[in-house]
């Protein structure tokens, strides 16, 4: 297990330059969230930055995660639209093309996995559409994936469509082939107070491909630095120690990135005492 840094925290520096900085406050890991800045597809030259970020990620000896979450990437109207459950077949497959980029960057980056969420249900959508329409996707782009060893971890987000680990559990259960892993954000257990996080991460261990990690209250989503919710450090890492999880527990304070490296040197100092309590 090791700690690293979501690029949504430091959208105010070069994502080189972001990395290089990083690693010099001692993560080992960082978490690239495509965004209009970092490998969009829609830049001439993304191919060039990804060439550029697997040489610097080569040198440090860092691991990444491809994070999926940019609010206004594909709609510069609509945030995080269009989406796998979006009323219409070519807003789908806009986010479908999208997610085929992000697997094209995750496997040259050689990515631990790419990460993705589920959309908002509209009004007009059924729900029963709403399922179909989302294990379509998933299947389609977890058999795409497993051709390269890819694994998807899907994050539960308030507000969206699976928006708890509970929601996460009836996908698997109504698509149990889907081979869908699972992105855990631990501050978003405590916003939707679904209960202990020590009984969550031990009976999802084995999905387990990938950890969010920031300071939350009970019913409000909103980053917090440590110290500053209701997040219990011990109970967390205990639980991720427990069930030997041994990816990255990625930081991420995506309200942040006004204070720069500070805020990542006040994370990495809060967490690395529970990281390294057993190794």
């Amino acid at each position: 297990m090791y700690l690293g840094y979501n690029t949504n925290g430091l959208v105010h520096h070069e994502p080189v330059t972001a990395i290089r900085g990083l690693a010099e406050v001692g993560y080992r890991g960082v978490a690239l969230t495509i965004d209009h800045y970092l490998l969009s597809p829609w830049n001439p030259h993304w191919q060039r930055q990804l060439h550029e970020i697997r040489d610097v990620l080569d040198r440090l000896e860092m691991r990444c995660v491809i994070e999926t979450g940019a609010r206004y990437l594909l709609d510069p109207w609509r945030k995080h639209e269009p989406s796998l459950i979006s009323p219409t077949h070519a807003e789908r497959q806009r986010r479908m093309q999208f997610y085929r980029h992000a697997l094209c960057c995750a496997v040259a980056l050689n990515a631990d996995c790419l990460s993705i969420w589920s959309g908002v249900r509209h009004p007009e959508v059924a729900e029963d559409d709403a399922w179909r329409w989302l294990i379509e996707g998933l299947k389609h782009l977890c058999d795409e994936a497993a051709s390269y060893g890819m694994p998807i971890g899907l994050e539960p987000e308030p507000g969206m469509f699976i928006d708890t680990v509970k929601r996460f559990d009836e996908l698997r259960e109504r698509s149990p082939d889907t081979g869908c892993h699972l992105t855990l954000d631990v501050g978003h257990v405590i916003c939707q107070q679904e209960g202990k996080l020590t009984d969550i991460i031990t009976s999802h261990g084995s999905l387990l491909v990938n950890v969010h990690i920031e300071d939350m209250r009970r019913g409000v989503h909103e980053h917090l630095m440590f110290g500053e919710g209701e997040l219990n450090l011990e109970e967390v890492f205990g639980s991720l120690h427990k069930v030997r999880y041994t990816k990255g527990v990625y930081v991420e304070l995506s309200r942040h990135s006004h204070l720069g490296f500070d805020a990542a040197r006040r994370a990495y100092a809060a967490l690395r005492p529970f990281v390294e309590q057993e190794g």
